[in-house]
């Protein structure tokens, strides 16, 4: 925190190639820092940092308005159409220890679609990199960011008829990350209210966790 009446956030984008994580970072940001398109390879290859503006209206401390920033780091899939895992691991791990060794991770953000369904070898393979990636704590700092939710509300689901007949392998992993979850809206993303409302959830996350950050040794 630059001063008692600021707050920063410092977190990280995670998942499959085309599930939106690099939309999902813009729409965090409210820019359009990270290149984002269908394409039918790996878009992202290295890991950068985006900056969102002050942000008023979303916190507050002591009864007095907080000013937020948003630092999020998007970060190139996996599995990767280009790169081993090996190389998106110490991709990701060389970046968040340049952007967020001193200060701390707050949220990993692990994002999914929620129009497609989670598959066990799929989600398997996803938390074996995350575990390695962050470390035997992952779970206190991972939440589940699931995409296109306006498709699923398209074919008539609201998020509780979602979670209602939802896969048991997505259900296991919201429950193994204390159900921290946000549904984002790919149409509504850009509008401020939206931006507000998945902003808020992020910050009760980090708020339940008592404004711990993941840090470097505690990944080893």
């Amino acid at each position: 925190m630059a001063d008692s009446n600021e707050m920063t956030i410092n977190l990280v984008v995670l998942g499959r190639t085309q599930t939106g994580k690099s939309a999902a970072g813009n729409s965090l940001l409210g820019s359009l820092d990270f290149e984002s398109h269908l394409s039918p390879s790996s878009v992202t290859t290295c890991c950068s940092l985006g900056y969102s503006c002050r942000i008023l209206g979303i916190t507050r401390r002591n009864g007095c308005e907080l000013v937020l920033r948003v630092r999020v780091l998007d970060t190139p899939s996996y599995p990767h159409s280009s790169l081993s895992k090996e190389q998106v691991k110490d991709t990701v791990r060389s970046a968040l220890a340049h952007h967020f060794g001193e200060e701390g991770l707050h949220l990993a953000l692990l994002v999914l679609r929620a129009d497609l369904p989670l598959c066990p070898d799929e989600n398997d393979q996803t938390i074996q990199f995350i575990q390695e990636l962050l470390g035997p704590k992952w779970k206190d700092f991972t939440a589940v960011l699931l995409t296109h939710a306006d498709k699923a509300e398209e074919a008539g689901f609201s998020e509780e008829a979602y979670l209602h007949k939802a896969s048991n392998t997505l259900l296991s992993l919201l429950s193994s990350v204390q159900n921290k979850y946000v549904f984002l809206d790919n149409q509504k993303s850009i509008i401020k209210e939206e931006r507000a409302t998945v902003l808020r959830k992020l910050l009760n996350f980090i708020r339940q966790n008592n404004y711990r950050v993941l840090l470097k040794h505690d990944k080893e």
